[in-house]
């Protein structure tokens, strides 16, 4: 009897330091938006990231969900590249154009503010035939809104993903 009692005890005692190794799902969670947060951080100091849209909202209109993920600026300190739908009113657009915000330039004007949850910030770029005011709003979990101001279009806002530019492949 006293063997079975030792037994027992012992695996009990074994059941109960694995059961406190383990982590529970709401600590795992936590981790992982502790880790995206640190990685959001990361490239908003260093400046370099991918905005890919998923959804637009032109002024005065309804929310358009993007069917794919074509949709991007690449902001770095050094050049930006945008390609991005419009939906809206053009002032002054070329009637080859194909309707697009689309543009590459040296940021402008950076500034950055931190708040609680999120990061704001602005910047302004200067495109081929027209000049970009950039207002983003990322979310420490990967979310993010661009609002674009320009001469020639009415404003629009984005909503998508913030994300690490992916590595050039040499050829």
């Amino acid at each position: 009897m006293k063997t079975k009692l030792s037994i027992l005890m012992l695996f009990l005692a074994l059941s109960l330091s694995v059961a406190a190794q383990e982590k529970t799902k709401k600590e795992l969670k936590q981790e992982r938006e502790l880790e995206k947060e640190k990685e959001v951080q990361s490239l908003l100091d260093t400046q370099n990231f991918v905005f890919e849209a998923q959804k637009v909202t032109p002024q005065g209109g309804r929310l358009i969900q993007l069917d794919y993920n074509t949709y991007f600026l690449k902001f770095n300190t050094e050049n930006t590249t945008c390609d991005l739908p419009f939906f809206g009113r053009g002032y002054n657009v070329g009637y080859n154009s194909d309707g697009g915000i689309k543009f590459e330039g040296k940021p402008e004007n950076i500034k950055i503010e931190n708040k609680k949850k999120s990061t704001i910030l602005k910047a302004t770029v200067r495109g081929k035939n027209d000049v970009y005011d950039l207002f983003f709003t990322i979310f420490f979990n990967g979310t993010a809104t661009l609002s674009v101001n320009s001469n020639n279009r009415a404003p629009i806002n984005y909503d998508g993903l913030v994300s690490a530019p992916k590595k050039e492949e040499s050829k």
